[in-house]
């Protein structure tokens, strides 16, 4: 897309009402925006063509299904050019939820959610370190998450 898309003041509300209930009906949207269902309908879905917003999810709750470990890894690399080969064994490993390219001491920086820490020692030893091109990694274990939010509208 590139550029800057135009944000008004209606959108602001529309955003900031979507992004706290991706559920929220049409409806209440409107009658919060005073305007229509349809102008509702028609603003959200150029948001959604704009790539200003795309999809809705629910959020599930790792602890509530045995995933209680979470955890963050640094990725030296042996060289730059195993940047894509890595990232393509990353995709195959699930537990593996976020994957950024970094400035920094690490190459690739690794979000992971495993069932407790031996899960974690597994991921690490069975998958992470028989992947080529990766020469070290550097582990670190979430304590607790305080902060999770949307983008603030």
């Amino acid at each position: 897309m590139g550029g800057e898309y135009k944000i008004d003041k209606l959108k602001r509300k529309i955003l900031a009402l979507i992004s706290k209930n991706a559920r929220i009906p049409y409806l209440e949207v409107a009658r919060e925006c005073n305007v229509s269902r349809a102008a509702i309908h028609q603003r959200i879905q150029r948001l959604t063509d704009n790539g200003i917003i795309s999809g809705s999810e629910f959020i599930i709750n790792p602890k509530k299904i045995g995933f209680s470990t979470c955890a963050f890894m640094g990725v030296f690399l042996e060289k730059a050019s195993y940047f894509h080969n890595v990232i393509n064994e990353l995709e195959n490993i699930p537990e593996v939820i976020e994957c950024h390219y970094t400035t920094g001491n690490y190459s690739i920086f690794v979000k992971l959610l495993t069932r407790d820490n031996d899960h974690l020692k597994e991921i690490i030893a069975d998958k992470l370190q028989s992947i080529e091109g990766i020469s070290r990694t550097e582990s670190f274990i979430s304590l607790e998450e305080r902060i999770k939010r949307q983008l603030p509208i």
